[in-house]
């Protein structure tokens, strides 16, 4: 897998762990709120759509042209990089 793949593959698990750390917090609350268990479907939906767009974003992120604009506003890897070559 290239690493710009890789960089979104991780970023997608990373936002998936985030997401079930929160869900049984968010299970007792919805399960309190007859309101939020109507939302609940929606909710489990729009985590998934979550993870996916911050993997879009990730992608994204890793083209050549968005990482030296993101350099330029030191957001970038490039020291990131240099270590690891």
């Amino acid at each position: 897998m290239q690493m710009p793949n890789r960089r979104a593959a991780r970023t997608v698990l990373q936002t998936l762990v985030a997401v079930a750390a929160v869900v049984p917090a968010l299970a007792v609350v919805i399960q309190e709120s007859a309101g939020l268990a109507a939302v609940a479907p929606w909710l489990i939906g729009a985590a998934g759509t979550a993870a996916g767009i911050a993997g879009g974003l990730a992608r994204v992120m890793a083209l050549p042209a968005v990482e030296q604009l993101l350099d330029r506003c030191g957001l970038g890897l490039q020291d990131d990089a240099e270590g690891r070559q």
